[in-house]
Order: structure tokens, then C-alpha cells, then sequence
């Protein structure tokens, strides 16, 4: 007989504790009813039949002995409290890896506070590269363009020059208009040609399609009057050049008094543009004579 073997399991009935409460009755009726099943004429074919019968035997006679029985109880339940201690021991075995495989995780894991740190250098480096950024987009737009020197006024604003404002002496502005034939004229070019007969304050080159047009204010009274008929420029372009105001003959001295001529100084509306057109056709006319 196997010393291992559940005596109450061989018989069909429940063991542990519940088994131990069992009757003799109870015991009994379990064994008849597995005696038939298991009896040796009812498996004539089972080659086990008859050493499995004897088992059943031998369980019942234990458990029909009251001291047998009572030793077996007592050795099922030291198996009982045997197998809970392991259980438990192995829980808190189970328990304690747990622990430490938590304990690890958390020694590598990230410090919270070291990820706020990274985030927050990150947001202020990239807070720093759009500052930088808007700092040279206002300071690009703050240097003026090649086409915005050329117009900008230096000394008088654009608007006050184009319709002469307060902000600019009529004596010492001159108006120079060209046609848009040939090589043109840029104010770098036309303050180097009036930078001969004096001090050149600014130029502010206008015009449209089909005529080119500027003012230029020399520095002083005396530099606007000779300039007046004899800049020229080009002979393919030649310029013509009138004061936006003649000056005033009591401004000067009678020696230093220009003559300027009653055309000029009597020039209004329509009778500007005639004189103008004369002086530059008979221009173009002397230019092609040369040739």
C-alpha cells in the first residue's frame, strides 16, 4: 500500500477536514459502492482489477479502525499546515521579489525633478533662439534697401521736398528732368555731377515711364545758381536743369548778383512745361551736331 495514498480519496470521499467528520456509516456505505465498481469479476479485462481491488480493501480497513483512522487525520492535517507554510513562504518570497524588482525600477528610473530640469532648459534654449530670432527680423527691417537710399532724403523728408514743404529752401533746390532715352541717371550719379559747383544736401530722384525726374538741394544759394544752365550731363541724355525758385536779387550783393534770366524767373504752370520742352529739344538738337 502506498503511504502517500488519500485512504478517503480511494474510497470516493472528500478528505482533509471534511473527512475527518465523516461517520463510520458513511464510510462504510462509500466502500460497498466502490467495491462493486472496482471488483475484480466486474473487469475481467483490467489486468489492475485485482491489485486495485486490495487497495480499496486496505483503505477501508484504516479508516473503519478508529486508531488508524485518527493517526491518518493526524498526518493529513501535518500535510495540510506543511503545504500552507510553503504557500505562505512562497508568497512572501513571491512578495519580496516583487519589492525588489520595484526597488530596481525605481532606482533607474528618471528623477522627476531631473526631467522638470531637462524640460525647463529645453523651453528657455528654445525660448532664447526665438528671441534672437525676432530681434533680427526688427533689425533687418531697420537697415534700408539699396532702392530706399536712393529715395530716402538725408537732410528734408520726401514729402516736404516733392511738394516744397516748410522743410526745404525753394533758393537752393534745383529741378533736373531728363528723357528716358540712353543711359540714365541715378542720384549717386547726378549728386556727382552737382558736386562740382558746391555742396550737394540731397537727391531725390521721381519721374515716370517716359521722363526721369529729380531735386537736388545744393547746400548753398550760390551752388544752386551755377548750377542752373550749366550741368548738362550726358550728351546722349543731356539734363535740363531749373531752379524750383529763382533767388531773390536783394539776397545779393551787386557784385555777386546773378542775371538770371526773365524766363526763367516768370516760369508758372503750362509756360514751365513749354520751357522746359524748348530747352531740352534744343539740347538733344546741339548733342546731335556734335556728333
Amino acid at each position: 500500500m502506498d503511504a502517500a495514498a488519500d485512504h478517503y480519496l480511494v474510497l470516493g470521499l472528500p478528505s482533509g477536514e471534511e473527512g475527518a467528520k465523516l461517520t463510520e456509516k458513511e464510510i462504510s456505505k462509500a466502500y460497498k459502492l466502490k467495491a462493486l465498481e472496482l471488483h475484480p469479476d466486474k473487469r475481467p479485462d483490467d489486468p489492475n482489477a485485482h491489485s486495485n481491488f486490495q487497495k480499496l480493501k486496505t483503505s477501508y480497513e484504516i479508516l473503519k479502525d478508529e486508531k488508524a483512522r485518527k493517526l491518518f487525520d493526524d498526518l493529513l492535517r501535518v500535510k495540510r499546515e506543511q503545504q500552507r507554510r510553503l504557500s505562505q513562504r512562497d508568497g512572501k518570497r513571491r512578495k519580496m521579489v516583487s519589492d525588489l524588482e520595484e526597488r530596481e525600477r525605481a532606482a533607474f528610473a528618471t528623477d522627476p525633478s531631473v526631467k522638470e530640469r531637462e524640460e525647463e532648459e529645453r523651453i528657455a534654449r528654445q525660448l532664447k533662439e526665438e528671441i534672437a530670432r525676432i530681434r533680427a527680423m526688427h533689425a533687418n527691417k531697420g537697415v534700408p534697401t539699396e532702392p530706399d537710399l536712393k529715395n530716402k532724403s538725408t537732410g528734408v523728408g520726401k514729402e516736404s521736398m516733392a511738394t516744397g514743404g516748410p522743410g526745404l529752401d525753394k533758393e537752393k533746390a534745383l529741378k533736373v528732368s531728363w528723357e528716358r532715352v540712353g543711359e540714365g541717371y541715378t542720384a549717386e550719379k547726378l549728386r556727382e555731377l552737382f558736386s562740382e559747383f558746391g555742396e550737394v544736401e540731397d537727391v531725390v530722384i521721381k519721374g515716370s515711364k517716359k521722363k526721369g525726374s529729380a531735386l537736388v538741394v545744393m547746400a548753398t544759394k550760390e551752388g544752386a545758381v551755377a548750377s542752373t544752365g550749366t550741368v548738362c550731363g550726358h550728351l546722349s541724355n543731356p539734363l535740363l536743369v531749373i531752379p524750383l525758385q529763382p533767388a531773390v536779387a536783394t539776397q545779393f550783393s551787386s557784385a555777386e548778383q546773378p542775371v538770371v534770366p526773365d524766363k526763367i524767373s516768370n516760369l508758372v504752370g503750362a509756360g514751365y512745361q513749354a520751357f522746359e520742352n524748348s530747352v531740352l529739344e534744343k539740347l538733344q538738337k546741339a548733342s546731335q551736331k556734335r556728333k
